[in-house]
């Protein structure tokens, strides 16, 4: 199948470091794959965390990366680099980028592709690759969620807090989340043993309660600041503390004595910079894993907006304000 594939494209670019307003749609040329890449002519990006430090000068693309916006879309695959193996042209499929999403033609590495589920549409499938990626490293990989342990997932309202809540729910396991009022009986429904509203109520006090004393074995954490100590304070021995972003700042100062006697994890990751192999088996993970689910209709993406891709700035100010439930997606 051969698909004429246009010079030049439209795209959000960031025109200089700044508030919402400086996404600008404009023209650029249509990039080429290289060998191990694929091009997708691109149904719908995602919005998430990274593109709003990006925006803002904080979190800049890695060298030899578009500065285009955008870690995950969905589409149709049109052009094939050299190399590739288990794609065509004409196939559907949802992809993890290191950027570029913001626009109507993306490239991405064969590796960090993924069919879309059965049953699920190809413009919801953009809402998948960032935050699966995203908790199934983190969560069961990293921290090693095991059966019978229990998770708190810090904004669960987010991409990230409902495919947390979802995945870990789906697989068994006791969720609690922190959320703002309007969001905790919604994620209550998705599978939430209890959502704390973080405005009215003290997590740690909550988790306390709920568990007898004992503690969470994993939290996932995207607040930082003066939840760490907290944090630490809600772990069960043994626990780990995963930290993935830090709205109230990364610098913090601790009382190293509870990690020791609760012989505590503290640990953290990124995944824009993490090797493509690294991706590609996260993938594989999500395909044999978590892809059967979503195709049994036991996790679904929560979308809370689909906007023009010129409307970008808009998407952004929705996710500042931390009021919505679910994923922001871009149409092209």
């Amino acid at each position: 199948m051969q698909t004429v594939v246009p010079e030049r494209m439209t795209c959000v670019e960031i025109s200089e470091p700044g508030g919402p307003e400086v996404l600008k749609p404009t023209t650029r040329p249509t990039p080429v794959p290289a060998a191990g890449e694929v091009l997708i002519r691109v149904a719908a990006a995602g919005i998430n965390g990274p593109d709003v430090y990006q925006r803002r000068g904080l979190y800049p693309a890695p060298p030899g990366t578009t500065d285009i916006p955008g870690l995950e879309i969905s589409g149709t695959i049109v052009s094939l680099g050299d190399g590739i193996v288990g794609w065509s042209t004409g196939e559907t499929c949802c992809a993890l980028t290191a950027g570029g999403g913001y626009a109507e033609y993306c490239v991405a590495p064969a590796a960090q592709c993924l069919p879309v589920p059965a049953g699920l549409d190809l413009i919801a499938a953009a809402a998948l690759p960032e935050t699966f990626f995203t908790v199934w490293s983190n969560i069961f990989q990293r921290a090693a969620l095991a059966p019978g342990e229990s998770l708190l997932v810090h904004g669960g309202g987010g991409g990230i807090g409902t495919t947390a809540i979802q995945i870990a729910a789906a697989l068994g396991h006791r969720v609690f989340t922190t959320c703002g009022p309007e969001q905790c009986a919604q994620l209550e429904r998705l599978g939430a043993a209890r959502a704390i509203d973080f405005g009215r109520e003290d997590f740690a006090d909550v988790i306390k309660q709920e568990t007898g004393g004992k503690g969470v074995d994993v939290i996932l954490d995207i607040v930082g600041g003066d939840y760490v100590a907290r944090n630490i304070a809600s772990l069960a021995r043994d626990g780990r503390l995963i930290s993935i972003a830090f709205l109230k700042g990364s610098r913090v100062e601790i009382d190293l004595m509870p990690v020791m006697l609760k012989r505590l994890t503290l640990t953290g990751s990124t995944l824009r910079v993490q090797s493509v192999e690294r991706k590609g088996a996260i993938a594989t993970a999500l395909r044999e894993r978590v892809w059967p689910l979503i195709e049994a209709g036991a996790i679904r993406p929560v979308i809370h907006a689909r906007l023009p891709l010129a409307d970008a700035a808009e998407g952004h100010l929705i996710l500042q304000q931390a009021t919505h439930l679910g994923k922001i997606l871009l149409l092209p």
